[in-house]
């Protein structure tokens, strides 16, 4: 292989440790608290600055999650020809990447306001912890859906700069973003139940089996659906907003219909694609909501 194409495969594993593309989990929400903050498009330099916080936070917790989990991915099947077990990153190097993020995103939330900076400790601990849960409990699933809970809020108090104000519409968003990343969480987890009792982890599919899994998943999106409900009649949302609900509803009924305990061949599907349309469309849905108002009024 030439110097340029391993430059490439390098990036291209940076790319995969990371996975940039899974911030469209967080990050839509993270600009659904900002809207609702803000009602409407926050000011440039603030959503930008939110922008840098999620995807920095994100980048520092998953390469934190990749690098302590590195003996474990190196055990399960599914997961060995991960970066780290498979020698195509070093321990050092992610570790150096979680560092440097982890400083920028303590930097970018200082440069927003001093709430936001002291908050971003708190918020790192949260992220870093969730990597260490399933040594010692099965609520994982639920401490990943609080820490992907935390960018609503976060951009929330970005840009009001403080906790006063209606933090109703919010505190509902924060907790369907807590169920729907748990409930699609144990959708994945699914996967690695046997691995996880072989392997003394903890995680629901684990203890309770897959088919109990699943019905917990279906009950915690029920919630999320009735959550994003109070979001948009505690912020008096227009149709749209209801428009963009019952899309997101139905993809969830989908995501359900097309895993079991018998086939998790579709388990991909499930949790990246669908999941993706889900955060995308909700967000669009508020903004072109709160668009319309001002267009309206």
């Amino acid at each position: 292989m030439n110097a340029r194409g391993a430059s490439s495969a390098r990036l291209t594993d940076w790319f995969s440790l990371v996975r940039f593309s899974h911030s469209i989990f967080a990050l839509p929400f993270a600009l659904c608290g900002a809207w609702l903050a803000a009602g409407g498009v926050p000011a440039t330099r603030t959503l930008a600055l939110i922008v840098a916080c999620a995807v920095l936070a994100r980048t520092a917790a998953m390469g934190f999650n990749r690098l302590v989990d590195r003996r474990i991915d190196a055990e399960n099947p599914r997961t060995r020809g991960r970066e780290i077990p498979a020698g195509r990153l070093s321990p050092l190097a992610v570790g150096t990447l979680v560092a440097v993020c982890s400083a920028a995103f303590v930097g970018a939330s200082f440069a927003l306001h001093a709430l936001a900076g002291w908050l971003s400790f708190p918020v790192l601990g949260v992220l870093f912890v969730y990597s260490w849960m399933k040594r010692f409990s099965f609520l994982a699933h639920v401490v990943l859906g609080v820490a992907l809970a935390l960018a609503p809020l976060g951009a929330w108090i970005a840009v009001r700069g403080s906790f006063q104000g209606d933090l109703e519409p919010v505190l509902w968003l924060a907790l369907a973003v807590t169920t729907w990343v748990a409930g699609f969480d144990l959708i994945y987890a699914c996967q690695d139940a046997d691995f996880d009792a072989r392997a003394g982890l903890h995680s629901i599919p684990a203890r309770f089996g897959i088919a109990n899994a699943l019905r917990l998943s279906s009950v915690l999106h029920v919630v999320t659906v009735g959550s994003l409900v109070a979001v948009g009649l505690s912020a008096d949302l227009s149709w749209i907003w209801w428009g963009a609900l019952a899309a997101a509803a139905a993809l969830l009924v989908w995501e359900h219909s097309i895993v079991s305990a018998e086939d998790l061949s579709r388990v991909d599907v499930a949790f990246f694609t669908i999941n993706g349309w889900v955060g995308v469309g909700l967000f669009l849905g508020l903004a072109l909501d709160r668009a319309w108002l001002v267009g309206s009024g």
